[in-house]
């Protein structure tokens, strides 16, 4: 890393479906598609306006279309480079607290379930967990792959958007612990796909975390928020709005973030090669 690693993720782009947005897009990894990406947000939009892919109507401004909603979004360039990007996200909401899961390893382990994009459960520090900081990526990839199984059997279809009921379920596994610098306000490490820790903060993890804050009291409207990585990356989150989703309380959040580009990868495709379309050796 950071040239490729067998999780990456990706971005395609498509014309809008309103004349009124700059773009649509489509996130994949390789569990399939997702319905919303911060940290591809960030960098598609880096990528995109550096590269002359994008041409947004208002310089500074695109309006994004993606499969949880229109997604705002500002960035400040300096000659061909993008400085920072700062996404405004969907509504997020704290979909439920305090339930209990069993970890084969670890033990009994309470979690929140929070949405800010994709649904997250969110395990933060207790007495069967000390903390992402005492564990391996590896050790948190194991407990994620049967913790995140065992709350989608336990809590089958509980956790299904009010606005479309294709988002359903627990994608991703956030583990908190001690932050790496004083300046900042919260760490995690996320498990998403089949084996992957986030080496972002991970933007729609953020928008959920935040929104777990906010529903009990901890971040309020206008506070930054700032969310380190694994690696010690950095987003800066911010409660915008407060808002409601089918009736319950819900925050606008706003994600800020960089991204650099660092290669370009061109495939071809060979019909005289027998194993063209790839395979796998596991």
């Amino acid at each position: 890393e950071p040239r490729g690693h067998d999780m990456m993720s990706g971005s395609i782009f498509y014309p809008p479906s309103d004349p009124l947005n700059d773009f649509g897009i489509l996130f994949i990894e390789t569990s399939g598609c997702l319905p919303m990406c911060g940290h591809g947000t960030i960098g598609a939009i880096t990528i995109g306006i550096e590269e002359g892919l994008l041409r947004p109507k208002i310089p500074g401004n695109v309006r994004m279309e993606t499969p949880a909603g229109l997604v705002q979004i500002q960035y400040q360039q300096t000659g061909k480079k993008v400085d920072w990007v700062k996404l405004t996200n969907v509504k997020s909401y704290l979909a439920a607290s305090d339930l209990k899961i069993e970890s084969s390893i670890l033990g009994e382990l309470r979690f929140d379930v929070s949405y800010g994009g994709n649904f997250y459960a969110i395990i933060d520090t207790q007495p069967n967990f000390s903390g992402m900081q005492d564990f391996s990526a590896s050790k948190l990839v194991q407990f994620s792959q049967e913790i995140r199984d065992r709350i989608n059997k336990k809590y089958a279809d509980n956790f299904i958007h009010p606005d479309d009921d294709t988002i359903r379920n627990v994608s991703h596994i956030m583990w908190t612990g001690k932050t790496i610098s004083p300046d900042a306000t919260a760490r995690n490490a996320v498990f998403y796909g089949d084996k992957a820790i986030d080496r972002s903060p991970c933007g729609t993890g953020t928008s959920a975390r935040m929104a777990q804050w906010y529903a009990k009291g901890q971040l309020k409207l206008g506070e930054s928020f700032v969310h380190e990585s694994i690696i010690g990356s950095r987003f800066i989150g911010r409660i915008e709005a407060e808002t409601t989703l089918a009736g319950k309380p819900a925050i606008i959040p706003s994600i800020q973030g960089w991204a650099q580009v660092y290669g370009y990868n061109t495939i071809i495709i060979d019909d005289a090669d027998p194993y063209a379309h790839g395979f796998q050796v596991i």
